[in-house]
């Protein structure tokens, strides 16, 4: 085969079980090089009555093939004609858990933090602006989810109270709970919502004044075969990826069995492993080209792992791919900014879409697998 850059030929043999080509790309990676893919041949002998040889060449066209996976779409057209109503049914349920706190003695009586929760998630599960939305609140009214009909203003507030953060977190993980018979294997990432703040600076060297969005850096644990989110930390948008893992392994470790933690090279550390480790499961992280086995324990077996097994290990990695189309989803139903403007506000936003988010995947696996969606079943009221 002549080299692509006129420089040489190259010897390249078809061998079926272990083809392979003189060239360098073919003796470094030991993967199929473009020369063989070019050449590859089938070549079929047949024995004709006479004792002559009739040798047939065919040309072998190779391409990509993309793996496709089946779609119940009885079960997905059920779960999405009938998504809103079943939606608001689990919303109401799972607000139900939360206890009422005390009110004070003066002043005017606040909202019902549950129909305060259930508005918020509501909101922002419309998609729409407040104004807009207050026929929707209007409608669960009469359907009796809400006592009365706040204010949209009301809502807002709301949004920007910092006690209402810790609730939320719990919603997530409450809202989780129903399939943990069916989650084992989980993923990690971070992703950002932008906002409507910008970061303005003046630039020397350019003599010019440039302006960046401000965004809500997200940091979640998902399950990879319902994509349901188990856990989530909310810092500063330059919070470090690595140093939240084991925070989110605890979270789900409390409510699910952990079998495998897959995640990408920014979360390969020891701290992480034994993060991991601690809860009985195995760590599938992409290790970085400056990493050795020096570690020792489970960080060298899983280096060594990494390096001897390369047709296994992706395929427990690449399970991470999952946590990537849960944030692909929570954006595209749920937008991919947020509307309010306090830090505050931003950060509850972006757990009530991840609320919405969750309740839509026990709506969807509900029709898929029969599951009954039942919340608060052991600890009674948060």
């Amino acid at each position: 085969m002549p080299s692509q850059s006129g420089k040489g030929r190259y010897t390249v043999c078809l061998d079926p079980t272990e083809p392979h080509c003189s060239c360098p790309d073919h003796e470094d990676g030991g993967h199929k090089c473009k020369h063989i893919f070019a050449v590859e041949y089938v070549v079929r002998r047949e024995t004709n009555s006479d004792g002559s040889v009739t040798v047939t060449e065919t040309l072998g066209v190779h391409g990509t093939i993309r793996k496709t996976y089946s779609q119940d779409w009885r079960a997905y057209n059920a779960a999405q004609t009938n998504e809103k109503a079943k939606f608001l049914d689990l919303l109401n349920d799972l607000c139900s858990g939360i206890a009422e706190p005390e009110r004070q003695k003066n002043g005017r009586p606040p909202l019902p933090i549950h129909d305060a929760l259930f508005a918020a998630c509501c909101k922002i599960y419309s998609t729409v602006s407040g104004r807009r939305f207050m026929t929707d609140l209007r409608d669960a009214q009469l359907k009796g989810y809400i006592q009365k009909a706040p204010h949209y203003n009301s809502i807002f507030n709301y949004l920007e109270n910092p006690a209402l953060t810790p609730i939320l977190s719990a919603l997530i993980t409450e809202s989780s709970r129903p399939l943990e018979a069916i989650e084992v294997d989980f993923a990690a990432n971070s992703s950002g919502f932008t906002t409507s703040r910008f970061h303005r600076w003046y630039d020397h060297k350019y003599g010019a004044v440039r302006q960046q969005h401000e965004w809500v850096k997200v940091h979640l644990m998902c399950g990879v075969s319902t994509h349901i989110v188990t856990a989530v930390e909310i810092r500063d948008k330059d919070a470090s990826d690595t140093k939240l893992l084991p925070a989110l392994v605890d979270a789900t470790a409390a409510n699910f069995k952990v079998r495998e933690v897959s995640a990408d090279k920014g979360y390969g550390s020891l701290n992480n492993y034994g993060a991991i480790a601690k809860h009985g499961a195995v760590p599938y992280i992409a290790f970085k080209s400056i990493h050795t086995g020096a570690g020792g324990g489970l960080w060298a077996k899983m280096f060594h792992y990494f390096q001897y097994r390369r047709e296994e290990f992706p395929g427990h990695y690449h399970k991470r791919s999952n946590v990537e189309s849960v944030f692909s989803m929570i954006k595209a139903k749920f937008r991919d900014h947020v509307r309010s403007k306090t830090d505050v506000a931003m950060v509850n936003e972006v757990l009530c879409k991840i609320i919405c988010h969750n309740i839509c995947c026990l709506i969807q696996k509900s029709h898929e697998l029969g599951i009954d969606t039942l919340f608060w079943q052991e600890g009674g009221a948060a």
